[in-house]
C-alpha cells in the first residue's frame, strides 16, 4: 500500500485527506491526482467506497439539519491545527546550536 513505488501519491496522504476530496473542496489539481491513486490503488479505492457510503447515509438521514456557519468554522479551524500538527511531527525539529 504506502510502500508501493508505484504510485507517486502516497497512500497515507489520500487517506487523510479523503474526507476533503469526498467533500469537493480540494483544489482541482490535487483532484486530479488524488482520482489517479484512487483508480489505482485497491485499498484506497475500498476505504473510499466505504466513506462515500457512509457520507451519503448520514445525507440521507441528517441532510435536512441546518448546520449554524460557527460550528462549521470550529470543526474546520480544529481539523486544520490538526493537520499542522500531523506535518510538524512529520519533520524533525531544528537542532539548537550552542
Amino acid at each position: 500500500m504506502s510502500g508501493d513505488q508505484s504510485h507517486p501519491t502516497d497512500c497515507s496522504e489520500v487517506l487523510g485527506r479523503l474526507y476533503e476530496y469526498l467533500d469537493r473542496e480540494m483544489p482541482d489539481g490535487e483532484c486530479a491526482k488524488f482520482q489517479e491513486h484512487i483508480d489505482e490503488c485497491s485499498p484506497c479505492l475500498e476505504k473510499y467506497g466505504l466513506e462515500q457510503s457512509v457520507k451519503k447515509l448520514v445525507k440521507r438521514c441528517c441532510g435536512h439539519d441546518e448546520v449554524p456557519s460557527d460550528l462549521r468554522s470550529k470543526v474546520m479551524g480544529r481539523i486544520e491545527s490538526i493537520r499542522e500538527e500531523e506535518a510538524g511531527a512529520a519533520s524533525p525539529a531544528p537542532r539548537r546550536i550552542e
